[in-house]
């Protein structure tokens, strides 16, 4: 019989994004300490960290099933598992996934001035934040953020236009498969609203800069995902985030200085 998923893979996932999950707890509370108003560290670390293994537990199941009938792949994680020296397989990717992920940074930070007051309001509150928090938070985008919007959102809505119409070699179409880049791009951008809603009022402002900013690069994260698989779309989007999250801030903090 036939196997629906590759299950070591959906383990190794489903523990890095276990771990992950743990690196970011610092960082968000250094961000919105008011989280532990209602609930204890340890209840709330485990509350979080229960709940992502949960649902990330189904995510992942979904996005492998769905990734097989879509051609969507994890060339690096699937290829070390089958025995093929993983850093021969990554080294192909590095290049273009690191070039990705620092014009992504500075797109964002370009795009950021015209909402100067926001963006400075924000920027603010990441210069409070340790550079080594940021840093490990760094790993939950680049991995718990791309199994959520690559792995699962863009895997199921090329599923879905897949369903709708496909090529001659029952592949989903180029048009289906930039539709579900775009879709779930959008969402990634709307997903950054939680921590933000911590730091300031969700304007209208806030809600386009979210999609603006985040967008951009979940597209080009998207693309990396659809042409040289997973795992070059996570090094791309950590790229991005210690652009963002540590190189920026710590920037910032020596020019206020």
């Amino acid at each position: 019989m036939k196997k629906v998923i590759n299950w070591k893979l959906y383990f190794i996932l489903l523990a890095a994004c276990f771990v992950c999950t743990l690196l970011v707890m610092p960082y968000t509370l250094a961000l919105a300490p008011s989280l532990l108003d209602t609930l204890p560290l340890g209840l709330f670390v485990a509350t979080q960290t229960a709940q992502t293994t949960l649902l990330f537990a189904v995510l992942i199941f979904i996005g492998l099933a769905l990734a097989k009938r879509t051609g969507f792949g994890l060339p690096v994680l699937d290829g070390w598992l089958k025995g093929e020296k993983a850093s021969q397989l990554l080294r192909p990717l590095i290049k273009p996934s690191v070039l990705t992920g620092l014009a992504g940074g500075f797109a964002i930070i370009i795009l950021s001035l015209p909402f100067a007051d926001l963006t400075r309001e924000l920027l603010g509150a990441e210069t409070k934040v340790a550079v080594w928090k940021g840093f490990f938070a760094s790993f939950y985008g680049g991995i718990v953020e791309e199994v959520l919007s690559r792995l699962f959102l863009v895997t199921l809505f090329a599923w879905v236009a897949f369903k709708i119409a496909k090529t001659k070699e029952g592949k989903p179409t180029s048009a289906g498969i930039w539709v579900a880049i775009v879709i779930s791009s959008v969402l990634f951008g709307l997903g950054h609203l939680g921590i933000t809603g911590e730091l300031t009022a969700l304007t209208l402002e806030v809600v386009v800069r979210a999609i603006l900013l985040n967008g951009v690069v979940a597209v080009a994260y998207g693309r990396l995902y659809w042409k040289k698989g997973f795992e070059s779309a996570v090094i791309a989007h950590f790229t991005t985030d210690i652009v963002i999250h540590v190189i920026t801030p710590s920037v910032a903090t020596l020019l206020i200085k």
